[in-house]
């Protein structure tokens, strides 16, 4: 992971929603020592919740209290204490206990300590009992971090990126929420984040908003008004986008086209990249001044603490954020 564009980053891992699937998840991807040679790992978690989950799937940690070679650091608060957290279901325990992890990453990068922050697995029903007011983690992350400047949720699947205009709104509310300026920062942040991620020029493509792409306006104007404008604005910056395209279409055959697709709303994408490849998706929280990754699928209670859940995904968000932060941190060396 080593070359003349990415450094060694700082990875900062917790372990999720503690009820479900996230601490095993972590302690696979800590058993793999290509991971441990590919970052500096901090995880944490309390020595025994994450002796409790490499239990579970029979593999051993190297652990150490400070940077090593070949191994992760440990960075223990012991501050779970005698605090029962019920198993496979949603509890205001497991939420206060996935936000203190976080929290902790959080504070690790404000200070400057980690190019990124990747999480199992969470419960955001789990999450609002413990206390997190925002409507989604996004939200959550962009405040904790005292950001206000331009987000979205990308969704990546292996070969396609995806991201989107508007997000966690209602569908009655989504036109009025769609805006020239909005179609270009979309655009540029996917690209952006797609370049950082080692994609030298991103080829992304752009969503229609109507049916039949307006159809020249007899079904709606907004693909006229405002998000070829929003393109247009992008190709100007230098970025290669086009479109728009119906949203029914554009995804057939798009791995082929393109590196990545903006939609103007959640089910446009997130429908079809599901369709496309549910296993190995990731989440990253994008926009924010560190990377912050996630795998797409849930806390999977029905099967937690078996060791029966596929790490394919968690493992994605780690390369994600390795070579994201990698990137990045080597860019800042050179400047």
């Amino acid at each position: 992971m080593s070359d003349a564009t990415t450094v060694r980053p700082k990875i900062a891992l917790t372990l999720g929603d503690p009820a479900g699937v996230g601490p095993e998840l972590a302690a696979r991807l800590l058993s793999n020592p290509a991971n441990l040679e590919a970052a500096e790992i901090y995880i944490l978690a309390d020595r025994s919740e994450l002796d409790a989950a490499a239990a579970v799937i029979g593999v051993t940690i190297p652990l150490s209290d400070e940077p090593k070679p070949g191994f992760a650091t440990l960075l223990d608060d012991d501050s779970r204490g005698d605090v029962v957290i019920p198993e496979k279901q949603v509890s205001k325990e497991a939420g206060e206990r996935a936000l203190h992890q976080l929290r902790r990453g959080i504070a690790m990068a404000n200070a400057g300590e980690i190019g990124a922050l990747v999480f199992t697995p969470l419960n955001k029903t789990s999450l609002h009992l413990g206390g997190m007011h925002e409507e989604d983690e996004l939200r959550w992350f962009a405040k904790e971090l005292h950001y206000d400047g331009v987000t979205s949720e990308i969704n990546i699947i292996p070969g396609m990126w995806t991201a989107r205009v508007t997000s966690h709104i209602g569908i009655r509310d989504v036109a009025d929420r769609i805006t020239r300026k909005g179609v270009t920062d979309a655009i540029r942040l996917l690209n952006d984040l797609l370049h950082d991620s080692g994609v030298e020029k991103p080829r992304l493509g752009v969503c229609a908003l109507n049916p039949h792409n307006g159809e020249n306006g007899i079904f709606g104007r907004e693909e006229i008004d405002v998000i070829k404008p929003g393109i247009d604005d992008a190709v100007a910056s230098g970025i290669d986008a086009d479109g728009t395209y119906p949203s029914d279409t554009i995804f057939i055959g798009s791995k082929e086209k393109y590196d990545g697709i903006v939609t103007m709303y959640h089910d446009q994408g997130q429908i079809a990249i599901k369709l496309m490849g549910f296993d190995g998706g990731v989440t990253v929280q994008g926009g924010l001044p560190v990377v912050i990754a996630t795998p797409a699928h849930g806390t999977a209670f029905d099967i937690a603490g078996e060791g029966l859940a596929s790490v394919t995904s968690s493992q994605n968000a780690l390369d994600i954020a390795i070579a994201v932060a990698g990137r990045r941190a080597a860019r800042a060396v050179s400047a």
